[in-house]
């Protein structure tokens, strides 16, 4: 069995991995090389003139997906000590969005399916086949909200180990249930005042932002504060 200091080290490893990968595919090459928003012309145009950067984010994403899967195991034989039923709702909420988010991707490659000029699409028009695409994008979008429900809820039980712990500082186990919060909040906000999510997105999940990113330093970095006596 490794090390407490190892394991933190690794989970830091894991974290990184979902961040780096997960922002490469979600924020750069969706939201910023292919999608422009209400026009399926150019967004089609953007997929096909970058295709093969469009295959990496998908295989980006589900490397992100396996991390945040070892993330959450590596962090359980981690916490378990500090209150084993908790670390396994811990795991159990993690383990639920893991499906959730591979079956999201079909959307992710489903418009290099209609983009392909297959023979058996010849059906539908160009325009059509563009609108589709920009249509699974965007399902690919609200796919992606839907997850944060798995994001939100296994963050609270993390948050609430760690800061019971002896491993870390309390305030990193603080900013992980606030970031909670947050993701949560997007979600419903999304869903149930969409007119309101331009403005409050950006507000509600910068505590979440933080609390993973200074925790991932921590794990980086620092690894542990002690080992328990």
């Amino acid at each position: 069995m490794p090390s407490n200091k190892n394991l933190a080290r690794l989970a830091g490893f894991f974290y990184l991995i979902v961040a780096v990968c997960g922002a490469t595919s979600e924020l750069y090459i969706r939201k910023t090389i292919a999608l422009v928003p209400n026009d399926a012309t150019a967004t089609a145009n953007n997929i096909l003139n970058n295709e093969f950067l469009f295959r990496i984010g998908f295989v980006s994403d589900l490397l992100m997906m396996m991390s945040y899967f070892l993330l959450g195991l590596t962090l359980y034989l981690l916490l378990k000590d500090t209150n084993r039923r908790v670390a396994q709702l811990m795991v159990l909420f993690n383990a639920i969005g893991v499906p959730l988010m591979c079956l999201n991707m079909l959307n992710h490659f489903a418009p290099l399916l209609l983009l392909s000029g297959a023979e058996y699409l010849t059906v539908f028009s160009t325009e059509q086949l563009n609108a589709l695409s920009l249509l699974s994008l965007n399902m690919h979008n609200y796919g992606y909200i839907i997850a944060q429900v798995s994001t939100g809820t296994w963050l609270l039980p993390l948050g609430y180990l760690v800061y019971k712990s002896k491993f870390f500082p309390k305030i990193l186990g603080i900013l992980l249930m606030v970031a909670s919060a947050g993701y949560l909040a997007d979600f419903l906000i999304q869903f149930l005042l969409p007119n309101y999510a331009p403005l409050w997105t950006e507000i509600v999940l910068a505590p979440a932002a933080i609390g993973e990113l200074s925790f991932l330093l921590w794990l980086l970095i620092r690894g542990i504060k002690h080992q328990p006596k």
